[in-house]
């Protein structure tokens, strides 16, 4: 082989890590660390998987990145409700900031993007929870207090989580 092909496996090789660093985060939702929780409501880890890999990889790789995480999610989940629209989505969205070219690292901003994606992401789960049961109570505060809770501990960890991913996805694909 030549020097070409050991530099592509290499690299594919190194993606590969970095990808299959997505399998922690069904992990992390059955384990629910009670000490990350916030009126007992842990962050979305999806969420703060899927930021900086749609910032670093793209468009293209993030929608399906937010497929298999919404297949592996929908498959462990025992709800009707479905995650895998609202990843892809949110895999898009922030895969077109990522290839925008200016790099989004500040705090502030990873965090505003997490706070607004989880939000996203439990309005998406909330709403078809509403669809699927429209005999229950339409307010359904448990919801609010879901989606509240979620997204602020998710905002509040996405600076430490993501910058940590980034910077370990940029490195590993540097060397």
């Amino acid at each position: 082989m030549g020097a070409g092909a050991n530099e592509l496996i290499v690299r594919l090789t190194k993606r590969g890590i970095c990808a299959f660093s997505g399998l922690i985060v069904p992990w992390l939702t059955f384990a629910a660390p009670t000490w990350l929780s916030l009126s007992s409501i842990g962050p979305c880890w999806a969420v703060l998987w899927l930021l900086p890999w749609a910032l670093e990889e793209g468009q293209f790789s993030a929608v399906i990145a937010g497929l298999c995480l919404g297949l592996v999610l929908d498959g462990i989940s025992l709800d009707g409700t479905s995650q895998i629209p609202i990843l892809m989505a949110l895999g898009f969205w922030w895969g077109h900031f990522g290839k925008r070219g200016g790099q989004i690292e500040r705090s502030l901003n990873l965090g505003l993007l997490a706070w607004i994606g989880t939000a996203a992401f439990g309005l998406s789960l909330w709403i078809q929870i509403v669809i699927m049961q429209p005999q229950g109570d339409l307010t359904y505060a448990w919801g609010l207090k879901t989606l509240l809770s979620q997204s602020i501990i998710t905002s509040l960890l996405a600076p430490m989580v993501c910058s940590w991913l980034l910077l370990f996805w940029r490195k590993s694909n540097l060397s």
